[in-house]
């Protein structure tokens, strides 16, 4: 199936291009969409390792849903959007039925919690593009605190600049870095305060495992 739909990792990131993000995004809640490149890059490494093909996944913070919209473009059996914003949720909701449209794919759940709050079902594989933190302190870590309870793989972006931290974090519960790639990520100026067009900054996603599946 997954040939099917997919036929490149640019095939891919041509698919996730289609996808509507916000009209007013919140700058409070950090509600930058992630590009259509990264994702596909993203998604594609987790492809290749067996991580999305079949399994479970959450994408936690989905804002438009590229993250799991893309994951069912690459065969996953079930993908679960979850977002605070109601309005986010639309948004998703409303991308997600534009492409079961035109492709046969897997059973989708929209549910609408804090993370905080959220109470999931246990899922194989969490995909996230979490707030990092810069508006609302240490929100970045409770997105990782919920998807290290939620997963025992996880995949997810956080600014480059706390690599060190988000290692010893993950350590001290329980999981390892198997693997990081370094973007340059494009945040587009969707607020009137500003003053470029696109601006990029230093991001690296980083792949987790829980530590008994990497028998450690």
């Amino acid at each position: 199936m997954v040939w099917k739909i997919i036929k490149s990792k640019s095939d891919l990131a041509v698919k996730l291009s289609r996808i509507s993000g916000f009209v007013n995004p919140q700058h409070i809640k950090e509600q930058y969409m992630t590009d259509s490149e990264t994702a596909a890059d993203l998604l594609w490494n987790a492809y290749l390792l067996g991580d999305i093909e079949g399994k479970k996944i959450a994408d936690m913070g989905c804002g438009a849903g590229i993250l799991g919209i893309g994951a069912a473009l690459l065969g996953c059996r079930q993908i679960t959007f979850v977002d605070e914003d109601e309005r986010a949720l639309a948004i998703a909701s409303s991308n997600y039925a534009r492409f079961e449209l035109e492709w046969d794919m897997p059973p989708a759940l929209f549910e609408k919690a804090s993370i905080e709050k959220w109470k999931p079902e246990k899922q194989e594989v969490v995909v996230m593009n979490p707030p990092f933190g810069t508006r609302i302190r240490h929100i970045d870590r409770e997105f990782l605190r919920k998807a290290f309870e939620t997963a025992d793989i996880i995949y997810s972006f956080h600014k480059t600049s706390t690599k060190e931290f988000i290692r010893r974090y993950s350590s001290k519960n329980g999981f390892s870095v198997t693997h990081e790639w370094d973007y340059l990520f494009p945040l587009k100026a969707t607020q009137a305060f500003h003053t470029r067009r696109i601006r990029r900054i230093e991001v690296t996603a980083f792949r987790f495992a829980k530590k008994d599946e990497e028998g450690q």
